[in-house]
């Protein structure tokens, strides 16, 4: 592994539409923020949860929910980084839930907010 490569998703949003607050609480939703280094079964730092901000609002936001779930009791270890580069996955890492058949295998929703 290259040290540094990570595996994410960048996301371009109309505020219009979905505020970033509101993906941010996806996120936080649809895996397991509190494991260390894995989801589900892959594991490795390139599983680790973090979030990758643009600007201030966006760091503010991230750390914002993360005070909201640790005050309700739940572990986070989701780390809120700023962004630098960003590269394309291969094309075998692309379109995953088509090749998957639009089934995940370790994310799930879990209500958090």
């Amino acid at each position: 592994m290259i040290q540094g490569m990570l595996k994410v998703l960048r996301l371009s949003l109309n505020p219009k539409v979905v505020s970033y607050e509101e993906l941010a609480k996806l996120f936080f939703e649809t895996h397991d923020p509190a494991q260390v280094n894995r989801q589900g079964s892959d594991i490795g730092e390139q599983y680790r949860s973090e979030i990758f901000f643009f600007n201030n609002e966006q760091k503010i936001t991230a750390e914002k929910l993360i005070k909201i779930l640790k005050d309700k009791g739940y572990r986070v270890a989701t780390k809120v980084t700023k962004a630098t580069m960003f590269w394309n996955a291969e094309k075998y890492h692309q379109d995953y839930y088509n090749k998957t058949d639009d089934k995940p295998y370790c994310h799930a929703y879990t209500k958090r907010f």
